[in-house]
């Protein structure tokens, strides 16, 4: 997140690392590989060979559609892939 420093305080990043996604969402790393995978959270943008980024605008909506407690999973947001 080194490259984050040069933003000023009041500027949030709009693409975020692996790491920082996970965190924004309250998983662990590996927890949210599996979520993206699932289609629950949304692939990263691609932005140089190899160096991918979160949007956090998209994770903001994943988070959205993500069953409350007591909700029947089915009545949620189904994913990324629609």
């Amino acid at each position: 997140m080194a490259r984050q420093l040069a933003l000023p305080p009041t500027l949030a990043p709009r693409l975020i690392c692996r790491e920082a996604a996970a965190a924004y969402v309250s998983v662990a790393p590996n927890t949210f590989d599996t979520m993206v995978r699932e289609g629950r959270m949304p692939k990263p943008r691609v932005l140089t060979a190899g160096r991918k980024a979160w949007d956090v605008r998209l994770l903001d909506q994943a988070v959205d559609g993500l069953p409350l407690e007591g909700e029947d999973v089915g009545t949620a947001n189904d994913g990324w892939d629609n």
